[in-house]
């Protein structure tokens, strides 16, 4: 399985590179769809790295990016730039790390990683403030729906407001991929559904396919979380890794197509039609659900910094410093993975916006792409886990990932600062030009 989303100067490629032509070519297939949108919507995208420059795309995509400021500052846009102060936590903090995330209480020995703060190119992302945080979502709940990524940014908010509250784990299973966290005080629930592909799945027949391959059922929900989120004011959905792998396409009931499935005689299908039809399907689900009245933000697709090597073929993250943007390679699939996942949230938005619900981006692949450093590498055990290959898709906590839950906060008072009743008195820590 092709591992790779980054390919860094000194790697050992995994992956084919992307072709300036080819590139090109989908960068204007999509800029095509983003333009049929123009008119709708008024807001920024992601810039995508093209070889050694930064080929800045701006569509009309419906986003978390226009902050409610006079300048609309780019949240996402920006660069990382070094700070005195340490973290907000450390792995004695009470709060709960998965070992495998957990770098320096296996030994990581440097800290750098740890002290660097994101900088957008028009404005300041303020620190975090627990106590900010929670009075937003004060009489709410916050549902995380996705993968191990899903879950390594759940642990870093628990740990990021362990400052101000300590909630109450009163989650509805023993099984530790769904957890849920009550803060008392506030009356806030906190919320992780394990759903790696978002909808219904289960291994393939391995007498008939590959070991690793999944049966997807396309046009089924996975209702591990569909049957539980209406009641959830804020959703965070996402999916990326787990799409990698064999893949087979079921859709009413009936096999229609795989992914690298290696069979003659079944259609061949590609990742991203499956990727596309899962994020489909449960942006679908939420429109559809009568009760649910949230907001729901796509997390875009989290990049991997695997060198000399892949995931399974003694790749590594050594680097103890972000690296430069000029020194940066997407693949062309995850690329595609992106494009992908985006065109779902810009149609659902659409339709959304019939229902009176928002969907909303948070968008953080561009700049984790230069965090080659904030991987556990071997820094990480999991119970009975093989130690020999390194981790560089997950992030150490505390790490750079934190950062995602300073944006989300900018993100829920811009949110909160929108809806607000004329004169009503705000919670203060506006992210300032």
């Amino acid at each position: 399985m092709k591992a790779c989303i980054i390919t860094l100067p000194s790697g050992k490629r995994t992956c084919p590179d992307v072709s300036s032509k080819r590139l090109s070519l989908l960068i204007l297939s999509f800029l095509l769809l983003s333009t049929a949108f123009f008119c709708l919507y008024n807001y920024s995208f992601s810039p995508w790295r093209l070889d050694m420059e930064l080929v800045y795309r701006r569509s009309s995509l419906p986003s978390s990016r226009a902050f409610g400021l006079v300048n609309r500052c780019d949240m996402f846009s920006g660069d990382w730039v070094p700070q005195v102060e340490g973290p907000y936590y450390t792995n004695e903090t009470k709060c709960q790390i998965d070992d495998r995330q957990n770098c320096i209480k296996f030994g990581r020995p440097d800290t750098e990683f740890m002290k660097w703060r994101w900088k957008p190119s028009q404005c300041e992302v303020p620190p975090f403030n627990a106590t900010l945080f929670l009075e937003l979502v004060r009489g709410k709940s916050l549902a995380f729906i996705g993968d191990s990524l899903a879950r390594n940014q759940m642990q870093s908010l628990v740990c990021l407001l362990a400052s101000a509250a300590d909630p109450v784990d009163n989650s509805y299973t023993a099984d530790p991929r769904f957890r849920q966290w009550f803060y008392a005080e506030y009356n806030f629930t906190l919320a992780i559904f394990w759903s790696v592909h978002l909808v219904k799945s289960e291994d393939a027949d391995t007498n008939i396919y590959p070991v690793t391959s999944q049966t997807l059922y396309l046009d089924e929900v996975d209702e591990i979380w569909a049957n539980h989120i209406e009641k959830f004011n804020y959703v965070i959905i996402s999916a990326g890794q787990w799409f990698l792998r064999p893949l087979v396409y079921y859709r009413k009931g009936k096999l229609i197509g795989c992914y690298a499935c290696n069979k003659r005689k079944i259609t061949g299908l590609s990742m991203y039609y499956g990727y596309q039809m899962a994020f489909r399907t449960s942006f679908t689900t939420l429109l559809n659900l009568e009760k649910f009245k949230g907001t729901t933000f796509l997390r875009t697709i989290s990049p991997q910094h695997y060198e000399n090597g892949g995931w399974n073929t003694g790749g590594t993250c050594v680097r103890t410093r972000p690296i430069a943007k000029d020194e940066i390679r997407f693949e062309e699939y995850f690329l595609k993975l992106y494009s992908t996942q985006v065109a779902e949230l810009i149609a659902a938005d659409g339709k959304g916006k019939k229902r009176g619900l928002k969907f909303r981006i948070l968008d953080p692949t561009d700049m984790m792409a230069e965090r080659a450093d904030g991987h556990p590498n071997h820094y990480g055990h999991g119970p009975g886990a093989n130690f020999t290959n390194a981790d560089c898709v997950h992030w150490c906590l505390p790490g750079p990932i934190d950062t995602w839950n300073e944006i989300l906060l900018q993100v829920l008072q811009s949110e909160y600062n929108a809806t607000s009743l004329m004169g009503k008195s705000t919670p203060t820590n506006q992210t300032n030009s």
